[in-house]
């Protein structure tokens, strides 16, 4: 199991640094959509978890660790508006989709979530024991806008965590936020990429405060919280965005951070590939910039990664590595040289020895 040791993941004692993608449509290709009919609150189509478990027995098979989110904040997939419905067609009285957040009866729906006690019909290891999963996302961009205080969230963050390890306590918790600065670090608002991202209910120090959330999760989007037109700007914005959350996640946190979604959509004004692939080398030079001290920067995962034929599940920000051989190759040097410090340093020498030297020149020299 991936565990953390202060402001970093360790497997086997060792320091572990993370580069990946996301993919969330893995689990739609993998099952028959004609199979699907309606369900109810924690009863499930049987074939559609069979495509989750091929998805896990397949990212076992490919060393790949798996952050599976547990909920949707928008509608995509019916997200948190349809435990509402489901809460309305129930009989009852609901004002707005926030109350996901605080009705009691949705809250059952969320907590009776069955995957973490399922047993995989491929691999026959129960998801809460199988390592190939990396951590627990309690939901993907939670927003209540309802609250701008953040207590109706934080009081769900803070519920929903400590459930999620009492049926698991093996894995880590993460919460996925996109990272914006709420009431409790005023000072910090000054991060923020717009006055909105202050009143969606979110509050980055508070809610990864919470018992049982293991690190701490950032979203990178320049171009749809800033201005959609492409410029430096974006750069700009990204690095003092990571340098304030990975400083936040060493003094206050004490926790690891992933960068969790970065990219930049193909559909904006101004785009080319030479500035994705600077906004992409911006935000490993970040990581490892990180790394070299030993802080919380842990990893970063791009949205997204395609392969080729998937274009009708496009949203702009697809990189399909074989036609992108510069990206491809950024991505690949970064991996590599994560993968070095995984197997050779060591935690006990406190970074000091062996990053002074050889290794240091290799990951660092053309930063």
């Amino acid at each position: 199991m991936v565990e953390t040791k202060g402001n970093q993941f360790i497997v086997n004692g060792q320091p572990f640094y993370v580069n990946g993608f996301n993919t969330y449509w893995l689990m739609v290709l993998a099952a028959d959509q004609s199979t699907r009919g309606k369900k109810s609150p924690s009863v499930y189509d049987e074939e559609v978890f069979k495509a989750l478990d091929f998805v896990v027995s397949e990212a076992k098979k490919y060393k790949i660790r798996l952050i599976l989110s547990l909920v949707n904040n928008s509608d995509a997939y019916g997200g948190k508006a349809q435990y509402v419905n489901w809460g309305r067609a129930a009989g009852l009285n609901v004002t707005s989709d926030d109350e996901f957040f605080s009705h009691p009866t949705r809250r059952s729906y969320y907590k009776a979530h069955a995957v973490l006690n399922r047993v995989n019909t491929l691999t026959n290891i129960t998801y809460k024991d199988d390592p190939t999963v990396f951590a627990w996302e309690l939901m993907n961009e939670p927003r209540c806008t309802s609250d701008s205080t953040g207590d109706t969230l934080q009081s769900w963050i803070a519920e929903m965590a400590v459930y999620v390890k009492s049926l698991d306590a093996k894995h880590l918790v993460e919460i996925g936020l996109e990272g914006f600065y709420g009431p409790s670090a005023p000072a910090r608002a000054q991060f923020n990429p717009n006055s909105y991202a202050t009143q969606v209910g979110t509050d980055f120090i508070r809610n990864h405060q919470a018992l049982g959330v293991d690190f701490a999760s950032v979203h990178i989007y320049a171009d749809s919280w800033i201005s959609q037109t492409i410029s430096d700007a974006h750069l700009q914005f990204t690095t003092s965005w990571m340098e304030a959350h990975i400083e936040d996640a060493e003094k206050y946190l004490g926790m690891p951070v992933i960068f969790s979604e970065f990219g930049v959509s193909a559909k904006d004004p101004g785009y080319n590939s030479s500035f994705r692939d600077a906004l992409i080398s911006t935000v490993y030079k970040m990581v490892l910039n990180s790394t070299k001290k030993g802080g919380s920067g842990a990893g970063s995962l791009l949205w997204q990664l395609f392969p080729n034929g998937m274009d009708s599940m496009d949203d702009g920000y697809a990189i399909v590595l074989a036609k992108s051989p510069s990206t491809a190759k950024l991505i690949s040097l970064h991996c590599s040289r994560l993968a070095i410090l995984n197997s050779m340093c060591s935690w006990k020498c406190n970074w000091g020895c062996r990053k002074k030297n050889a290794l240091e020149t290799i990951l660092y020299h053309d930063l």
